[in-house]
Order: structure tokens, then sequence, then C-alpha cells
């Protein structure tokens, strides 16, 4: 009822003498427009913005004629009959809501509209719907019908930022509008109430109902014949998509430029003032967008991601020191059709969980409130809290368990289980308030899980939070447009650097030390590169669903997301995709083919050497904290063995041994043995089953050299003779292995004294093991010093 009497009043306003006078020229349609262009940040041409209701318009007298009658028939039916408010539709559109008690109708005329997206903006208050209606009457009594519905059709929304029919005809069809037919007419003019929700293609289906909705109301008007109608029904959907000529680079990072302009008052009192501003008044943009990164930045995603049906990838890079935005990703094609499509991951949308990439935020509300990198903690394969709600089932990624962990290898291992206890010690409310300082602005709720990376944050968010890491604790927020200028030099904007101290330099550094060593030997392994140093951490979500890598050098913070965007997210394991797609596969592998080359050839710059501080005296030494671990692959195949150890960072040497209850291939021990310590680089030395057949070897000692590789060779062992001064000459005096089983075919090595003087210096053979020296050279001087003796001839 209240809104019955509300459109009551607005019908006795606007028909009382419309004592409201506009402000002059208010009816006026906007001036010529002059193209805004964008710059990167070298000053190159982006893309140009051309003025879409100008650059677009057509007059009224080059449209077909079933086009006008398609938009007026499902818009405005009495357009051609009312005064610019029509009291039939308003009073119509009044009974119909109260009866449903909803909005199931509005009473807006063309006119209205007009003049509400041209001249009025579109703020939901009754004073703007009065002032609506007086215009809209005014308009009719100063212009001609024709002239109404040609400003109208040049300026109304047609969705995928296409504004103007002539720009929906080509966006849509990839024709001019004056060559559409009926079908095309009316799916443009179905489009208007609301483009999103039918948009073609997203939602093909959406669109051609609405298509023949107007199909079926210009029959009911007479504007088509019933057969015309059942023969544009029958048309197919056909709808084209951006010419490759008319495709930029940063097509989704040109979108944040222009939402700078267009949702900041500072650039006009209304929205139409803004768009008339960023579309027609020959703005020049200068951005932080640095075309080269950006190219390396698609080039990187395209390389990995794969084709449709697979996940899509963002990817956002940002300066540490400045919030420059080097590169933006923000889907699979924002030319592709659909709003979906121009919708960009790294800033819009509901966000996504982002698993474990957030534990370093939760670390560092931790160190700022005293907890120390060498705290120890209970770090089980599963653990159970109790929380006031009921009991909160915690297990580490694919059930690995570390026993007890310091803070520092649990970050670096990533075990769920510790982090589960160290945001019960923080508190759930201050680790989200410091994730917030550090530049998260996403909604953050303060639950435990929350540690885990359950809540939903963007990219930018999290590319944010790191670069306060690597800034040394100051966030400097994201910052894409530098200064915007007129074509005659007047400053629009220019860009006034701010930054902010989010956590205390010692934390930043301390954190950043830990997340080095994910890189190097964790679960970002892939990440690493040659010659400069690399912080980060993984992060992959419940059922394989979300997949992160945030990280950074000191000069350039990268977060990479992977996922499906769509509702309904699905997981990205196989048959979807060819593996289980983690933070430390696809993520980690896109980061580090775009900053490779995006940083090769700048100067190398370290993060600052950082003693992490202590906490009591504890179990573990300080100095066991910087110190990896070796992974224990014994019972592992060699290639599966191989692979684990290198990605940690430590060389593999192989030696055959006899192990014939252990099937051929399989690592029977290795040397240092697994959970002992060793530095990165180190070699790890593994005996694996050779699976041969065994047999004795015989003992050669005080042999001929002779004699002893044929009693070798007999046994079916291949010889390598070693001179070197040891015993009598020409006799054996040591090998290796001394006897006992051994492999058939492999290869016993006898030391033999030369029968004439040698000038080497010797060390000796081994007691076990590999011989220590192999170097010895007997009178001759070009002769080899070692010969093998094959059983097989």
């Amino acid at each position: 009822m209240r809104r019955c009497l509300g459109l009551l009043a607005l019908l006795l306003l606007a028909s009382a003498g419309c004592a409201y006078t506009p402000p002059r020229d208010a009816l006026a349609p906007p001036p010529l427009a002059e193209s805004t262009l964008i710059f990167d940040r070298e000053g190159r041409l982006i893309t140009r913005l051309r003025a879409e209701e100008n650059r677009e318009n057509i007059r009224l007298h080059e449209l077909p004629r079933h086009l006008l009658d398609a938009v007026v028939a499902i818009e405005d039916d009495r357009f051609w009959d009312h005064g610019g408010v029509d009291v039939k539709a308003i009073l119509r559109a009044a009974v119909t809501n109260t009866q449903e008690g909803t909005i199931a109708q509005g009473g807006s005329t063309i006119t209205q509209q007009y003049v509400k997206n041209a001249l009025l903006g579109d703020e939901r208050t009754i004073n703007r719907k009065v002032k609506e209606a007086i215009l809209a009457v005014q308009l009719e009594r100063s212009s001609t019908k024709e002239r109404i519905l040609e400003l109208y059709l040049n300026t109304i929304y047609f969705g995928n930022g296409a504004y103007g029919v002539q720009a929906a005809s080509e966006e849509y069809f990839g024709i001019p509008a004056r060559d559409i037919d009926v079908a095309q007419a009316a799916l443009l003019a179905g489009l208007i109430q609301a483009p999103s929700r039918t948009d073609p293609y997203d939602n093909p289906d959406g669109a051609l109902a609405r298509r023949d909705v107007v199909l079926d109301r210009m029959v009911q008007l007479g504007y088509l014949e019933p057969a015309a109608a059942e023969f544009a029904r029958r048309t197919d959907l056909l709808v084209d998509v951006t010419p490759q000529e008319e495709r930029y680079a940063g097509a989704h990072f040109v979108e944040q430029v222009k939402r700078f302009v267009l949702d900041d008052p500072r650039f006009g009192a209304t929205a139409a003032e803004r768009r008339r501003l960023l579309f027609g008044g020959g703005l020049r943009i200068q951005t932080t967008l640095d075309l080269d990164a950006q190219f390396l930045a698609e080039a990187a995603v395209g390389s990995v991601r794969p084709p449709l049906p697979g996940p899509d990838a963002a990817l956002i890079a940002m300066e540490p020191a400045t919030g420059y935005v080097q590169a933006l990703v923000g889907g699979r094609d924002f030319f592709g059709g659909g709003e979906r499509a121009k919708l960009d991951l790294t800033t819009g949308g509901p966000g996504r969980p982002a698993g474990s990439a957030f534990k370093p935020l939760v670390l560092a509300a931790a160190l700022e409130d005293g907890i120390t990198l060498d705290r120890v903690y209970q770090a089980p394969s599963r653990m159970t809290i109790p929380l006031p709600s009921g009991d909160w089932e915690v297990e580490n990624y694919e059930g690995t368990a570390g026993g007890t962990a310091s803070l520092f290898e649990a970050t670096v291992r990533s075990y769920n289980t510790v982090y589960a206890q160290l945001i019960m010690d923080v508190g759930p409310e201050r680790a989200m308030e410091v994730a917030a300082q550090m530049g998260v602005r996403s909604a953050l709720l303060p639950y435990p899980s929350a540690v885990l990376g359950t809540n939903d944050v963007h990219p930018i968010d999290m590319a944010t939070a790191y670069g306060t890491l690597a800034n040394r604790g100051v966030r400097v927020d994201p910052v894409f447009v530098l200064s915007i200028a007129r074509t005659d030099g007047g400053v629009v904007y220019q860009h006034q650097h701010q930054q902010e101290r989010a956590i205390s330099q010692i934390v930043a550094d301390e954190v950043t030390t830990v997340l080095q060593q994910a890189v190097a030997r964790g679960t970002g392994t892939r990440a690493r590169l040659p010659d400069r140093p690399v912080a980060g951490k993984t992060g992959t979500g419940q059922e394989w669903r979300d997949a992160w890598f945030v990280g950074y050098t000191p000069d350039l913070v990268t977060a990479v997301w992977m996922g499906f965007p769509e509702e309904g997210r699905r997981s990205m394991k196989p048959p979807v995709t060819p593996l289980r797609v983690t933070g430390g596969s696809w993520p980690a592998t896109i980061w580090r083919a775009f900053v490779e080359p995006v940083v090769a050839g700048t100067e190398v710059h370290r993060f600052p050497e950082v003693v992490p501080r202590r906490g009591p005296p504890r179990a573990i030494e300080l100095d066991d904290l910087l110190l990896p671990r070796v992974p224990d692959v014994t019972g592992l195949s060699i290639g599966d063995a191989r692979s684990r150890l290198e990605e940690a960072g430590y060389a593999v040497r192989e030696r055959e041994v006899a192990a014939p209850t252990v099937p051929p291939g399989t690592v029977v021990s290795q040397s240092p043995a697994g959970s002992e310590r060793l530095e990165l680089g180190g070699t790890v030395i593994l005996n694996v089953a050779s699976g041969g057949t065994l047999a004795s070897v015989p003992n050669v000692l005080g042999l001929s050299e002779r004699a002893a590789s044929d009693a070798l060779a007999d046994a079916g062992f291949r010889a390598e003779v070693v001179f070197e001064v040891g015993g009598d000459p020409g006799r054996v005096w040591a090998q290796s292995p001394a006897g006992g089983p051994a492999v058939q075919g492999s290869t016993v090595r006898i030391w033999v004294t030369p029968l004439e003087p040698t000038t080497t210096t010797t060390t000796g053979p081994p007691t076990s093991g590999d011989p220590t020296t192999t170097t010895s050279t007997t009178a001759p001087p070009d002769t080899t010093t070692t010969t093998t003796t094959d059983p097989s001839g």
C-alpha cells in the first residue's frame, strides 16, 4: 500500500505543471567525446577507451523497423502514445506489485529510462524518481518521439560492456545494427531488462527464452506476423566473440583502472558524470602495469593451465615497496564472451580458501605476541582439539607425521596439527586482526579453522599480505593508477605514496627466514630460482578444490591461484585433471615460469640475514632449526626416492647391493639415514636392490693378476684391476668386495702391485666400501691405470 501511495504521489508531481526547473542544458545529449588513452608505467599505450555512447551512435533511420518494434514492444508498449510518464503503466504495475507482494513490474517509460541513464544516475530515492518523471515530461515536450528513441537506443546497456544498440550488435553478432534480423533484434531487446541474467554467452537458454517472450509480445501488439515469429523462434543462437585485432594485453587490469575512476566521487558527483569523463573526457591515464611483465604473466599461466574444461588460474604481481601492480591475469579470456569471462578472479567474486598459504599470517601474529620459532609442539598425523562447539578433528596432509616439531620446522613441513595448536595459543580474533593489518581486505571470520585457510580471500589480499613480509613489516596497498591528466595537460589525479607499519621488522624478517626454507626444502621447491632468494608458501584446499602459491623475492611478490571459478566448486584430481593439483604443483610452476624471466638480468638483492629469537630452553637447539633433515626414502622405488631427495635439495648417488628378499630397484638403505640432518646440496647415497642372481665372490688375495681375473670371471663377476703399490709385485693385495654373496655380473675391484716401479703416491686400499684412491700409473706413460675383465669375454 505504501508503494502504491508513493507511485500515485509521483504521478501527481509529474503532472502538476512541472514546478521543478532543470538546470540549463540538462535535457541536451552529452557533448562530443574524445577518447581516453591508457598507458603502462613506461608510457606505452595499452588501449584506447573510446566513448562508447558516441562511438557507437547510429541514426534512427539506419535501424531496421523490426528492431524498433521489438524494443518498444517489450520495454514500453505505449511509447508512441504517452507524454513521458505512462499513468496506465504505473497504475498497472502498482496493482500487480501489491497483489504479488514484490516488485513484479515497473512503470518506467523509455523516456524515463533515458533520463535516468544519461542525466541522473541510478540512485534509488524518491527524490530521484520525481526528477526523473519531471525531466521525462519536459523532454517529451521539447523533442520528438523519434529523437527520444534514438537517444535511448544509443545509450542503453546491453551487457558485456556494450552501450548502445550498435555496440551490442557488434558485440554479439559481429555485424552493424542495420543488418540484424528479427530473431537478433528480439534477442537484443530482451537483454535490456536484465543483461547479466539473460547473457547469451553465460545463459544461452535464458537468452533464447527471453527472445521468445519478445517475439510473442510483438505478435500480440501487431508488430509481427505469427508465421514470421515462428520462423524467428527456430533460428539458432549464434553469438560472436571479440575479434583478435580488438584485443589487448592486461584487459582485467584495465577493468580495475576503469573501476578506479567510475567508483570514486572525486571524478564526478554521479555515475553518469564519471562515465562521461572516463569514456569521453580525453583522459591520459598512466598506470603501474608493465607490459613486458604482463606478456610474461599471460604466457606463464597459459603454458601450465589446461584447456577447457580444465580449471582456471589467476596471477597478480606487485612491488612490495610501492604497491605497484606490475602484472595481472584475472582469468582465462576476458574477450571470450560472457560476464563471467570479465570477472577478475584476483579481486572479484566471493574469494576462495587459501589453505596453508594463510599459515604465515598466523605465524606473524604468534611472533608478534612473543611466541618464538623454536617452540616445540606435538606433531601427530591426526589430532582432536576440544572446542565449546564440539571436537575439532585436524589432520596433516596425507597423514604425514612429525612426532614433535619446532614451529620453524612445522611451517616448512606445513603441519596442520601444529598450527591448530598455535591458533589456540594466539587466539583466532588476534590472528585475524594481524592478517587484516597485513593487507587482507576480505572478511575474516575468527574461527580456529581459519588458521588452515578456510576463509575466502582473493589473490590481491594474499599478494598484499606477503608483500608486507617482503617489505619488512610495512604494508603498502595495491596501486593501479599513477596519474590522470587531460589532453591540455591539466592534472586530474596524482598518486601519493602511502604506507603503514603492520608488524614489526624482526617478525617480518623471521617469517621470511622460515618461508625461504619452505621453498628450499619444503612444499614449494618447484618455485626455487637458481640465482636469487625466494620465500613463499603453498596452499591446497580441501578435496583439491583450490591451489595456491604465494611467494616473493625482495623486489617482487606474486600470488597464483588455480581452481574452478564457477559455483559448485570441483576437485582438481583425476579424471578431471591428470594429477591432484596442489599448491606445490601447477601454481608453483606458474609462479617460477613468470618470475624467473621477469627478474632475469636485474640486480640480485638478498633478504636480511636474521637469527631468529630464542625462547626458553627447549629440547632442540636453534642451529638444528636451520639445518634440514634428510627425507627417509627407504622402501621407495629408486625413481621416487631420487625425485623426493632432489626436490628437497640434495644430490643423489646410487649403489647396487644384493638384497634377494627385496624387489629390484627398491632403496634398501641410505646414508645419511632418514631424519638425520644434512646441509642442502649434500649427497645422499642410496643402496638399491639389484635383483640379480647371487653368487659367492672368490677370495683372490695373493693370486697373480691373470689368475685372479680368471677366477672372478669363472664365478660370473667382472674384474677391475687397479695397479698400485701395496704388496708383492704382480700379486693381488686387496679386493672389494672381499668375499661373500654378491650379484652375478657385478664388478669386483682388485689391487695389484705393478711389476715395474711407479711414481704415484697412494693412500692405500679401503678397508670397506668404495676405494679411497684410484690413481696410479705403471712405467709406460700412455697405458691405462685400470683394466676390466668381462666374464662374457
